[in-house]
């Protein structure tokens, strides 16, 4: 039976169990025996109303699995020929005015029961889902991990009354909450909380889980949902004392989970009845122990036995514990294709990283689109699995899946408090500002300050934006006196330096004592941050595909020249006679990220080049360079600015960016800008260079001069072997394509005896 293929995407919440029922009058009789799709009214008298649901976990009010109540029994329906139709209908039985989308795959987890309703074919208009034509009432081939699901928009039918409205307790029974309680309380809580008696949020206040039957598959799914790979053995007699003077409210009273499910309520769960005395007979207040992953070991010793995986990692991410799915194979990295990609697959790949279970299994290439192959398709993890390489998936071919289908997750993560120990100040917006620090003296009195702006590139606000949890870093401010709002004038940092990786900016860089040459407030590093960012990469095998050596005589070099698109000697060249040694090749510049790449200067600064015809709006956006074995440049050609624009883009994609005519200039999400071979300054002069091995390395927004999601991947590098004749590049990579193994065998290439070169 044909599936579909595509969730929508959703967003999620740790809502559970809430029951949205409603009321239509049954008026038509069952047809469920019939083989083909009929109309299926529930046999109900009169006085009955069907009932529906939401339900499952993650969701929001207004999404979730979709359940009916029929012969005083929940069900599912199966996402066989489901449709954005069949949602509407149902969102509109929920009280909402449509639906947005729709769900497939047990993608809000699996129902219990009955699936009553199979092959459904709404046209849209009916009141009612039963009403729909379908194979019948309880006649279906599916299992639970087909039920559907629907996203409604969060917009009430106006007047619309739900009579059918559930027992109060009903609402009582959700888990939103959970959280662990130390025992020992310190004078300064260290975190992450990694030991302690799991409350959950109830009504005010919080409330215990009761330890009768509590077991090590139940302290799996706490500490994965609190952000841990891993639970311990907790030594039950340690708390027993304590915890019997106590008084502790046990709202919960049994548990019982399979270790795979991502969240508490996700679990079959027993709670204590309303009103009823508060008593755990037999046993205590469950206590948790859960291990931190390697980026959350307080212990440094710990830290280097724990070990994250090499073979799987995230990309594209804002924040920490998010990204696109990636996983290497054969030395290459690739993506995963999001067919049948679920939340037990992706809490495998957040597990396996040192994270704990997933909080949302992203599809569509919510986290931008990979560039190289794509490995994995239609992933079938349970959820107990070590790595994602040990579950059940399916090769793929380049028909079944494009990277606008790569698979994202975003993982839990332990809260470690790192957001209070800054903040913005002066912005307009909250994601932009001055940066302020919280810092303590000698005596321990703490107490805001700034930063040194001096040095203070992108890449230290990306590190405050994560921080933040302000996602992205748009630009990295060096003064910010037009930014009032604050009376802290006190430098307490300077010379900060990051790679772009860390958590925080105390993990950066900086200087032991503050030492900042321009002392004054006004001077003090600012951010402004942003949900989403552009990624710009160069297609590598199209560079190895079409270089070429052209000799090419000087007399048709001179807007070059004016360039400078030519190397030093060409200066002392008898002009025009003579000719220059090209090594020209196809530049593809595509933006895979989340947002348009534009130029930082405003088209009032762009600059007119009568030689070729247009403005050109960046000072240096590419370098070429040729290296040697040791890395020093024998050669060099940089294109000294460019017209950005969208020469080509994927399907559905409309260019947005064309330089013709002063145009805006930038390259659109999903879109493309190709320098061909035979473009002006698109080579780099090896007049001069001799016989031998290379790498050549191409850099894209060198200087970070905009501001990206990932620059690991601004840099493509090849293997060049040129024999003072022809020349042959090999292993076209992009930084961060292949694994550390064969990136040391590629560097080592240069060094290979040249002399060998026929």
């Amino acid at each position: 039976m044909e599936k579909s293929r595509r969730g929508v995407q959703l967003a999620f919440s740790l809502l559970f169990g809430l029951w949205l029922p409603c009321c239509l009058t049954q008026t038509t009789p069952s047809n469920a025996a019939s083989a083909t799709p009929t109309p299926s009214p529930s046999p109900q008298s009169l006085a009955e109303r069907l009932k529906v649901r939401l339900t499952g976990y993650p969701r929001k009010h207004n999404e979730g699995r979709v359940e009916l109540f029929y012969k005083g029994e929940w069900g599912t329906i199966c996402d066989d020929d489901f449709s954005i139709a069949n949602a509407n209908v149902l969102c509109r039985q929920l009280g909402f005015v449509s639906a947005t989308g729709w769900t497939h795959s047990a993608k809000y987890g699996k129902g219990q029961g009955k699936i009553w309703l199979d092959n459904v074919l709404c046209n849209g208009g009916e009141k009612s889902i039963e009403f729909c034509k379908s194979r019948g009432w309880g006649n279906s081939d599916c299992t639970h991990d087909e039920d559907a699901g629907v996203v409604c928009k969060d917009e009430r039918i106006p007047g619309f009354v739900d009579s059918n409205v559930i027992d109060a307790h009903v609402d009582e029974n959700k888990v939103e909450e959970v959280r662990l309680r130390p025992v020992v309380v310190t004078a300064k809580k260290k975190l992450p909380i990694t030991e302690g008696v799991v409350e959950v949020k109830f009504k005010e206040g919080w409330a215990q889980i009761c330890d009768v039957g509590w077991t090590i598959k139940n302290t799996r799914v706490v500490c994965g949902m609190l952000g841990f790979p891993h639970e311990r053995k907790v030594n039950r007699n340690f708390y027993k004392l304590y915890l019997e003077r106590q008084k502790n409210h046990f709202h919960i009273h049994s548990v019982a989970c399979t270790g795979t499910e991502i969240h508490l309520a996700a679990c079959p769960l027993e709670f204590n009845k309303p009103n009823a005395t508060s008593t755990c007979e037999g046993g205590m207040a469950a206590v948790v122990s859960c291990m931190p992953g390697p980026l959350f070991m307080q212990n440094s010793g710990m830290k280097k036995k724990l070990k994250t995986s090499s073979n799987v990692r995230l990309k594209g991410g804002a924040r920490l514990g998010e990204g696109r799915v990636e996983v290497l194979k054969d030395n290459e990295w690739g993506t995963v294709c999001d067919d049948r990609w679920n939340l037990q697959s992706a809490s495998v790949v957040c597990r396996e990283l040192g994270f704990g279970s997933a909080k949302e299994a992203l599809t569509g290439a919510r986290m931008g689109q990979g560039m190289g192959p794509i490995y994995m398709n239609e992933v079938k993890c349970l959820g107990q699995e070590k790595s994602i390489w040990n579950c059940p998936f399916k090769n793929i071919s380049s028909e079944d899946c494009q990277h606008m289908e790569d698979a994202a997750v975003r993982c839990n993560i332990p809260y470690m408090g790192l957001e209070n120990t800054i903040r913005l100040t002066g912005g307009r917006t909250r994601y932009e500002g001055r940066l302020e620090v919280l810092g303590s003296d000698s005596n321990g009195t703490e107490s805001w300050g700034l930063i040194c702006g001096e040095n203070w590139s992108t890449t230290e606000a990306m590190v405050a934006c994560r921080q933040l949890g302000l996602g992205y870093a748009n630009q990295g401010l060096q003064e910010t006196w037009y930014w009032d709002g604050s009376n802290v004038t006190e430098m307490v940092m300077s010379g900060v330096k990051c790679t772009g990786s860390e958590m925080s900016l105390s993990q950066c860089q900086h200087h032991k004592t503050v030492n900042c040459q321009k002392a004054a407030a006004k001077f003090s590093a600012g951010v402004i941050c942003s949900e989403t960012a552009s990624d710009l990469i160069l297609d590598a095998p199209l560079v190895q595909q079409t270089v070429y050596i052209e000799d090419r005589p000087l007399h048709m070099l001179y807007c070059a020249a004016e360039e400078d698109c030519l190397s030093k000697s060409a200066a002392k060249a008898n002009w025009p006679y003579g000719h220059r040694r090209l090594l020209r090749f196809s530049s593809q510049i595509h933006n895979i990220g989340r947002a348009d790449f534009k130029p930082k200067a405003g088209r009032h600064s762009w600059v007119w080049h009568a030689c070729h015809g247009h403005y050109h709006s960046m000072n240096i956006f590419t370098h070429y360079d040729l290296l040697n074995a040791n890395g020093t440049k024998v050669a060099e050609g940089h294109k000294a600015s460019f017209c950005l624009e969208d020469t080509d883009c994927q399907e559905g994609v409309s260019k947005r960016y064309e330089c013709a005519n002063f145009g805006d200039q930038g390259i659109t999400v999903g879109c493309w800008d190709l320098y061909r071979h035979d473009i002006d300054c698109q080579w780099i002069d090896i007049t001069d260079v001799k016989p031998g091995n290379y790498i050549m390395q191409i850099v894209i927004n060198p200087d970070h001069e905009v501001a990206e999601s990932d620059f690991t991947n601004n840099a493509m590098k090849c293997n060049c072997k040129y024999d003072g004749h022809r020349i042959w590049f090999h292993n076209c990579h992009v930084g961060d394509a292949f694994s550390e193994e064969a990136e040391r065998r590629f560097e080592k290439y240069p060094g290979q005896l040249n002399n060998q070169i026929s």
